[in-house]
């Protein structure tokens, strides 16, 4: 007597796979979205940093730092992840550059805020304004 060969795969064999998928999928999904807010990170470091710079170009022309965001490249960073903005405190010697996560990268919250002032102190904080080393 012949038996036949089964072709294909059994229902309990198509629910294990797509189980494991599930299950790997569910590890991977919140890596890669932590791996890309960190990438986005950059982002904002760029723009302070730029800004930073800028204002070092204004002194040596002008013997003060300016406290207007479009001298200094805007208050948007390159890719739009960061709303810049500069605050002066103590006449125009010193100045505070901020840069404040904005649209998707604002579920960042444990780098939400990144600063850099005039001496060239750079801090970050998460949402609830505590600061955090680990960003820079």
């Amino acid at each position: 007597m012949k038996t036949r060969r089964q072709l294909g795969f059994s229902l309990t064999e198509l629910l294990i796979v797509v189980a494991l998928i599930a299950v790997l999928a569910g590890i991977a999904w919140p890596s890669y979205k932590n791996s890309v807010q960190k990438t986005r990170r950059a982002d904002g470091k760029e723009a302070l940093l730029s800004a930073a710079a800028m204002q070092e170009k204004i002194f040596l022309q002008r013997n003060r730092y300016s406290g207007d965001i479009s001298e200094l490249g805007g208050n948007a960073s390159k890719d739009g992840h960061y709303t810049i903005s500069v605050t002066q405190s103590g006449g125009n010697t010193t100045y505070l550059l901020t840069a404040t996560a904005t649209g998707v990268q604002t579920s960042d919250s444990d780098c939400s805020t990144f600063t850099v002032n005039h001496i060239g102190l750079q801090k970050a904080y998460d949402s609830g304004s505590s600061e955090n080393p680990d960003c820079w």
